[in-house]
This record gives C-alpha cells, structure tokens and sequence, in this order.
C-alpha cells in the first residue's frame, strides 16, 4: 500500500464514498492502485503524496484548469485578494466588474447572479425559471448535478429503478412527491420534447448545447421555437462547454441563445465560481423567490474568474485547445489503425474523448489506466485538454500510449485481459442522455 491508497481506504471508513466528488473516487479508474491524494499540482504536472510525479493526460481538475494547474498569473490575482481580504461585511467590487465582463461576452443577456458551483448554479437557474414561467415541470436531456429537481426524474420506476433514466445515480433521499416534476429527452432527439411537451405542462427546459454530439440541422432552432411557444424558460448547461470553444458560450458558435446560460468551471482555472446570467425580465423573478447565501459573496471567486477570462483572451486559449485536442484525436486514430484496435473517437477536440468497441471495454480500458499510470501518466479516455498542455507533453503521450495500445491488443487477440490486470475493474460512470 502506498501513502495514497492507504489514507483512500481510512476516507472511505470517515467520509461516505470516500470523496465529495463521484468522479474523483479512484474506484472510477484504478481500485487499489489509484493514487487518489495530491500534494501539489502545477502545469500538467501532479504529485502524489508518495513523491511520485505524474502527468495529468486525464480530467484536468474535473475540467477546471483550463488554463493549467496554479496558473501564476491567477495565483498571483488571487494571492492579492486573499490579502486584502477574501470576505467582510461588505461586497466585493469584483463581481460587479465580473459581471459586466460576462455580459459583453453574452450580447444578448442583461442580467448576472453568481454562485461558486455547477450544480447549485442549476439549482438557481431553475429556481429562477420555475419563478418566471409559474410551471413546475422540467424537461431535460444530458446531465446537471445532483440536486432534487434533477435526480427526481429517477423517481419514476418503482420496480427497483428498473425504469431509471441514468444509470448509477439512485433517488433516495429525494421526496416522492416531485415524481414527474422533472421529465428526459434525448439529446438530438426532437420528436422525445415534442411529447413530453404534449403529455405535461412543461414550464423549463434545460440542456448542454452541445457536448460530444453536434447538434442536428435544425435541433437547437427547435428546441428555442418549442420554448417560446408553450412560454417556457430555456436554459443552456454550459458548465463543461463554456469557455472552452471560445471565450463564453459554445451556445453562439450555433447561433440559438437561451433565457438563461449558466457558466462554471472552466471560468476560473480552479477556484470556486460559477455564473447564471439571462435576460433580464426573467432574471428578475429571482427577486420574487429567495435565493441567497454567505459564501456566494466572497472575494476570491470573481478574481480568479476575471484573471482567467483576461489571460483565455489575451493568449487566445480556446484556439491552442482545439489544435491540442485535434493532434491528440489524430494521434489516437493513427495508432488504432497501426495496432487494429476498434475505437471510437469522439469530439469536439476541446474535450477529445475514445472509446473501446468490445464486449469487455470495462476490462480494457481498466488495463489501459494501469498501464499509463505505471509509465507516468493520469489517463482516462476523455482528455480535458488545458493551455498547459504543449506538443511536446502531447508527442511523448502518444508515444506511451502507442507502446500500451500494443500491450491492450496483444491481450485482447490472447483474451488475456483480465490476467494482466492487477486489481478489480474499474467502476463504470452514468448515462448522461447526451
């Protein structure tokens, strides 16, 4: 056991899971072997607290360091505010200044609320939007955070959650009674609204513009008609994809906007943020509701956010991200071809994503991990690609993963998988109806 996996195992004794976050649990990619804990992170770079160094070709922070791990010129922003004081009994001028920041990357909104994360950020845009529209009922497709009105939808089987929508994510502790006050479609699939919007009265309906699926022709342009015409609030979860194509929302690449956009990770390389910004006349309905909390006003999250968005600018960090993603999608598809292995590549680049096409692609994909982290690198199949991340980190990636690619399909034509893993499978995620 080593110094990570052994205090993995006393957190699970003393904190439910072992961690705050599902995708954090080492479970997700190497039981027993995973070293879960940090003791610094900068660049691409983490230490574990075996002193063991690794490059992080993997979730990056869960898709919060854009820009890289400790960021010196957002550290440095954020060491100046932390002394001059993070918090009083007053309000931080920043996030005025934040504010109208995202209102000139946001044309069409006029209005800004803050919280610091992706899910209770969800939480406020439909409290706001159930406030506007005066319906109850959310139709949704993708995934947006644990909350009740979320996870609600999972109400719906009453035969041991045979009927579940996402698979994993269990409703208990969720009152029955919200029971179809929130209701999924599939991404893409505009017929699945069209009859959740003719069997309930639907009064918001929340989704990602786009995540590893480009819209079809004419998708997001229906889903706004839909939403004008049975007076629902549209909200776009641009929590993951923010920032990330562009400055602000991928949402005006497509040319479509919503009531509400709701902005979070990427924003502030790290630190705790995350924005509802909309239209004003329903953006004033919070002031009908109550929504408030202490720690939404403190100092640190708006300055890291406005270091972050200034430096994204001014090195133009969405185009390095896409030229990153792509080198790696290439690089993944050439060296399928060179060992014929079956995989699917997916995009878009800033969040390049592969997957193995096998009945045992749990089995394979826990043996690429192992097998990575032994040559020195957090792998998973999705690659949140930051500005820290350059050709050189890249070519010396692809080179590992040429060497296991050809481990995995010896083992694959040997069907010797599972004798080459040295632990248990990897424990699969959720469905995310995108």
């Amino acid at each position: 056991m080593t110094k990570s996996t052994s205090l993995w195992e006393e957190a699970k004794k003393i904190i439910p899971g072992g961690s705050q976050l599902l995708s954090k649990r080492a479970e997700m990619f190497l039981p027993n072997q995973w070293p879960a804990y940090y003791q610094k992170a900068e660049g691409v770079e983490i230490t574990d607290l075996d002193g063991c160094t690794y490059i992080d070709m993997s979730l990056m922070g869960v898709g919060s360091c854009i820009l890289g791990y400790a960021d010196p010129d957002v550290n440095k922003a954020v060491e100046q505010a932390i002394d001059l004081g993070s918090m009083s009994t007053l309000n931080s001028w920043e996030e005025v200044e934040l504010a109208k920041v995202l209102l000139g990357l946001t044309p069409w909104a006029q209005s800004v609320r803050f919280a610091r994360t992706g899910g209770e950020a969800m939480a406020i845009a439909v409290r706001i939007a159930r406030a506007y529209s005066g319906k109850s009922t959310v139709a949704f497709c993708g995934y947006h955070g644990w909350h009740d009105w979320y996870l609600s939808v999972n109400l719906a089987s009453d035969k041991n959650l045979d009927g579940i929508h996402l698979s994993g994510l269990e409703p208990r502790g969720v009152p029955k009674e919200l029971m179809n006050t929130s209701v999924s479609f599939h991404y893409n699939k505009i017929e699945e609204l069209k009859r959740l919007v003719a069997e309930h009265e639907i009064g918001v309906i929340v989704m990602e513009p786009v995540r590893h699926q480009e819209p079809a022709s004419g998708f997001l342009e229906e889903v706004r008609k839909i939403a004008d015409e049975i007076g629902a609030v549209l909200i776009f979860d641009e929590i993951s994809s923010g920032f990330r194509s562009q400055v602000g929302g991928v949402h005006q690449n497509y040319k479509v906007n919503s009531d509400i956009v709701v902005f979070g990770k990427a924003m502030s390389n790290g630190f705790p943020m995350s924005a509802i910004v909309g239209k004003k006349e329903v953006m004033e309905a919070a002031q009908t509701t109550f929504i408030s909390s202490t720690y939404w006003t403190e100092r640190v999250g708006p300055v890291a956010a406005l270091a972050t968005i200034k430096k994204m600018e001014k090195e133009n960090v969405p185009t390095h991200l896409d030229s990153v993603g792509s080198m790696i999608g290439k690089g993944w598809r050439s060296l399928a071809k060179k060992h014929d292995l079956d995989l699917d590549i997916i995009g878009p680049n800033v969040l390049i994503t592969f997957a193995f096409k096998y009945k045992n692609s749990q089995e394979i994909k826990t043996l690429f991990i192992q097998e990575m982290l032994k040559r020195g690198y957090l792998a998973s199949l999705t690659v949140y690609v930051s500005f820290a991340h350059k050709e050189s980190h890249i070519k010396k990636y692809l080179n590992t993963v040429d060497e296991v690619f050809g481990i995995i399909k010896k083992a694959i034509d040997d069907n010797s998988v599972d004798k080459l893993l040295e632990g248990p499978v990897a424990h699969s995620g959720f469905d995310r109806l995108t």
